[in-house]
């Protein structure tokens, strides 16, 4: 959890004028299957000690704790059942707009949420996915030019994460020795 994912969450509260914005750290991510680096309990750790302190933002270990592939429409439907009569939005980069389509049972999950999407430095939105239902929703935020592989790379080079990532994520990480080898 980097300040590029803070400020992107902070953005589509705001814009969108959400009641709440639930962090989602996912188990393994389909379409990005090395992109797990740490277990899972420090990186819920992480998140809660970057966003512990503002009472805007939650954190669901729902994915974490059902394991496995995390699918969107498995979150979703659980999201569906805690909040039946509530308008959901799912937050993703808009880099993630062309592979939309394939996302498991995108057309069932276009029915249950809207998706807020915001441009990331370097992958402007060209072209908006075909998918029935599909309900978009840009939101205009601060771009941050950094990434998670960047972060990890920095912490096993030994450089410095301040201005990266939250205070006390940082001494997490720095107190596990997360990040320091290469998986």
């Amino acid at each position: 959890m980097h300040f590029g994912h803070l400020m992107a969450a902070q953005d589509a509260f705001e814009q969108r004028t959400l009641d709440r914005l639930i962090l989602v750290p996912a188990a393994q991510a389909p379409l990005k299957p090395n992109d797990v680096q740490s277990v899972a309990e420090d990186r819920l750790a992480m998140l809660r000690a970057a966003v512990e302190w503002d009472r805007r933002f939650e954190i669901s270990d729902y994915e974490l704790k059902k394991g496995g592939i995390s699918y969107t429409i498995d979150s979703v439907r659980h999201f569906r059942q805690l909040y039946p009569n509530d308008e959901l939005f799912w937050i993703v980069g808009g880099d993630q707009l062309p592979q939309l389509h394939l996302w498991k049972d995108i057309t069932e999950l276009a029915k249950l949420v809207e998706f807020i999407f915001l441009e990331r430095p370097g992958y402007p939105v060209k072209a908006f996915p075909d998918i029935a239902g599909l309900r978009l929703h840009r939101c205009d935020g601060h771009l941050l030019a950094v990434s998670s592989t960047e972060l990890r790379e920095r912490t096993r080079l030994g450089l410095s994460l301040d201005y990266f990532v939250p205070h006390n994520a940082i001494v997490y990480i720095r107190e596990r020795g997360l990040y320091r080898t290469p998986l």
